[in-house]
């Protein structure tokens, strides 16, 4: 069983390129220095897992757990030494994102910019495609 990790927020992206890449998701050095210090004490598990589940006001909501293992559906994204894996679920809803960490005075998340959303909720947590 995976325990759950952080809090995320969905950003919808417009009048943005989408620029040709071998992964389905991105990482910001912001992003790939934050799960490498996460994972730093957690010898067991090998990387993170980004999800989607049905919840919020609006739709579909993203999921970050640790994980142990890759399944057989998911894809794995590998960028600078910082393993992510995409749930089958979540692999069209993901493709062209950046993957960000930010921090302010007030919290600390992980950010997905992503091309693909048509909505969000008022309170960021949950997107429509």
């Amino acid at each position: 069983m995976s325990a759950s990790l952080v809090r995320a927020t969905v950003r919808a992206v417009n009048k943005r390129k989408i620029l040709p890449t071998r992964a389905a998701l991105t990482l910001s050095p912001a992003a790939v220095s934050k799960i490498r210090s996460l994972l730093q004490d957690k010898p067991e598990y090998i990387g993170l897992k980004v999800g989607v589940r049905t919840r919020g006001c609006n739709g579909l909501t993203y999921t970050l757990e640790y994980t142990k293992d890759k399944e057989k559906s998911d894809e794995e994204v590998l960028q600078d030494g910082v393993r992510v894996f995409i749930e089958k679920k979540a692999q069209l809803t993901l493709l062209g994102t950046e993957m960000d960490f930010v921090e302010s005075k007030l919290s600390s998340e992980f950010v997905f910019n992503n091309p693909n959303i048509k909505g969000t909720c008022g309170c960021g947590e949950s997107f429509n495609i």
